[in-house]
């Protein structure tokens, strides 16, 4: 479902992502974890479209991104670190927008908003302007509408920034029983325990590179000091510090 081959990236003389091989099969549930500028982002960005490869090319259901943008496109649901909201329209209005974009029939826009809104419990919020969401209701809408069109894969930067701790169990749930149904699930996240949590694999990427890859255990054995932790394991590869606040 998603295939990246030699992918590479510069900015002038900086390589943020250095020949890039992966493939991540449907139904998987995969979890890309990096140091800040490890190119994690950048990664994303050029599976969505978003910036043109330097060599290489992403493949989305066997499209290539670049190639054939809009088929690629159909396929994907890409919900960013920060995402932008049309502030001045309602929540129904949102999702009948972006139902637009997609072409849904008006039937099934209306049916799958009511779902979506009922599940992240925004229904008796959806005729409230966007603008007077908090931070958490605005990233559950965004993850209505990402899901909207149910699509194939579903490509995801830090999904539980600003969720409290129901909304970010409802999320978790609903990404995991995705995967379930055969979705390709791609998410780029720092909190570690989601990644442990929810993830069939693991990558973690390092100066551009991908210096790990496989599942919670295979990564595990990497350690040399054979931790059972994620955490502990990550900070080893990436060779970053604990941080310890002073008493």
């Amino acid at each position: 479902m998603i295939e990246m081959v030699n992918l590479t990236k510069t900015f002038g003389e900086k390589r943020a992502v250095n020949g890039l091989h992966l493939s991540i099969n449907a139904g998987e549930f995969f979890a890309f974890l990096g140091p800040n500028a490890a190119g994690k982002t950048t990664t994303i960005k050029m599976l969505v479209g978003l910036l043109r490869p330097s060599s290489g090319h992403a493949l989305i259901c066997g499209y290539d991104i670049q190639k054939k943008p809009l088929e690629a496109k159909r396929h994907i649901s890409y919900v960013p670190d920060f995402p932008h909201l049309y502030e001045k329209l309602s929540a129904i209005e949102y999702l009948e927008f972006i139902g637009g974009v997609y072409e849904l029939p008006k039937e099934v826009i209306a049916d799958e908003s009511q779902r979506l809104l009922e599940a992240f419990h925004l229904n008796e919020a959806q005729n409230q302007l966007v603008e007077d969401f908090s931070h958490g209701m605005k990233q559950k809408l965004v993850m209505c509408g990402a899901l909207l069109h149910d699509p194939a894969v579903i490509i995801i930067d830090e999904p539980m920034v600003g969720l409290d701790p129901r909304s970010a169990r409802i999320l978790k749930d609903i990404l995991k029983d995705k995967s379930k149904e055969g979705k390709t699930i791609f998410m780029s996240t720092h909190t570690l325990s989601v990644a442990e949590e929810l993830a069939d694999r693991i990558g973690i990427i390092n100066q551009g590179q991908l210096i790990a890859l496989g599942t919670l255990d295979e990564i595990n054995d990497l350690n040399a000091q054979k931790s059972a932790r994620l955490e502990e394991t990550f900070l080893q590869l990436t060779q970053e510090e604990a941080y310890e606040e002073p008493v």
